[in-house]
């Protein structure tokens, strides 16, 4: 009989098994030697506004003393609303969220963070015991439909681009408003547009394919010759909500290098929670779309806030069991190597109530040692899978040192 069990016994999937024993001192040591990597933070909203990061953050996730002794580097989101669209002020804002990092969190702040524009500088920032503080730029169209802004975001220190945000723009169709009948889709990527992957890969700027409708995914990774990541979004298998990747885009994506990066957004997480909240914010939609018609940014950000805030009093949250629940499925999807972290702290109206903040990754590595996945397993999922495709998106980079600048100039 014993014989005969045991196969069966380790044939069973890891959540059939009973837990693994995990003692603190393992936890403690991989919160000390991991190199935990954000790829998405929306603190920038606030501190371009005069919110100092080193204060505690009570309305949000993501304050200095959180982020110390658990963070290792930050993509602090430079993210351009769509509205700025409007009169041409697009590429003033994404400068002024560039210097919000620059000079309200690095320059402030000098101790604790430190400017890093590669993966050998987040290396070095760890031995120092700081924070890296990098940059993702949120919403193509804050290049203006212009490659030299494109190259200016890069010498500044912008590191990846989220090709659209909610909105689709002039070159690439996106997610948020692929039902929407006024909007005019480009099925996909534009020729234009596929310059901008090209200018991208040689000047080693990740290409961010979160938030872009499906067809613009498969333009970018058939036209990309560096790998590809998703900063911050999910497993659509697991909750059906559509800013999710399909099983399908997960092994794509994987098979060309790249990485999805976990977000920590409840209706990302939990397709209770999004089904939850679907008729509640079909309720809260008229309110939403007024407060989207407010022109002065900061008091249209507060009032979207507050019908968050509705909304969050109304729906039991996502939890920790689910934050594992989208890692394991990935890892199964995408292998090892393919998944990352890349939360959307303060930019999501909702997340664990036990993974609220990063001094309580702990826990989310004690209930991934009690999955069964190993200390390197996990150090992959926090950080060294998104240092090997920054890597490679180096190198490509280097490899294409010698051609030059693309000068394609946008024409509809």
């Amino acid at each position: 009989m014993k014989s005969a069990a045991l196969p069966l016994l380790l044939a069973l999937p890891l959540f059939a098994q009973q837990p693994h024993k995990v003692t603190q001192a393992q936890v403690d040591r991989i919160t000390r030697e991991a190199i935990l990597i954000d790829t998405h933070d929306d603190i920038t909203s606030r501190t371009v506004t005069g919110y100092d990061i080193a204060t505690p953050n009570k309305a949000g996730q993501t304050d200095l003393p959180r982020m110390k002794g658990f963070l290792g580097a930050e993509f602090f989101a430079v993210y351009v609303d769509a509205s700025y669209v409007n009169g041409n002020h697009a590429a003033n804002r994404a400068l002024q969220m560039i210097d919000t990092v620059r000079t309200d969190v690095v320059a402030a702040h000098p101790a604790n963070f430190v400017l890093a524009t590669s993966a050998a500088d987040i290396l070095r920032a760890h031995q120092q015991h700081k924070i890296a503080a990098l940059m993702g730029i949120e919403g193509g169209h804050a290049i203006e439909d212009s490659l030299r802004l494109l190259r200016d975001y890069y010498a500044l220190g912008v590191r990846y681009m989220t090709l659209t945000h909610f909105n689709t723009n002039n070159w690439a169709d996106s997610q948020g408003d692929i039902d929407d009948a006024k909007i005019i889709h480009h099925n996909g990527l534009t020729p234009f547009g596929k310059d901008v992957i090209r200018e991208m890969n040689r000047l080693g700027m990740m290409v961010d394919i979160s938030h872009v409708s499906d067809k613009t995914f498969y333009d970018a990774l058939e036209v990309s010759t560096a790998p590809l990541i998703a900063s911050h979004s999910g497993c659509r298998a697991v909750s059906s909500f559509t800013r999710n990747m399909t099983d399908d885009m997960i092994k794509a994506l994987a098979a060309k290098g790249g990485t999805m990066q976990i977000n920590f957004g409840c209706d990302f997480l939990s397709q209770s929670y999004y089904d939850l909240s679907k008729p509640l914010m079909n309720e809260l939609r008229p309110k939403y779309m007024a407060a989207m018609q407010i022109q002065d940014p900061s008091q249209r950000d507060a009032a979207i806030t507050a019908l968050e805030a509705q909304l969050g009093t109304k729906l039991p949250p996502a939890t920790l069991a689910d934050v594992v629940a989208q890692i394991d499925h990935a890892v199964k999807i995408g292998g090892i190597d393919h998944v990352g972290i890349g939360t959307d702290f303060d930019g999501v109206s909702c997340v664990p109530k036990d993974l609220d903040s990063y001094s309580k990754f702990p826990a989310l590595t004690r209930a991934l040692l009690e999955k069964g996945y190993s200390p390197t397993d996990i150090k992959k999922i926090y950080g060294g899978n998104l240092l090997r495709v920054m890597r490679a998106v180096e190198q490509r980079a280097a490899e294409l040192k010698s051609t030059p600048p693309i000068l394609t100039q946008f024409s509809k």
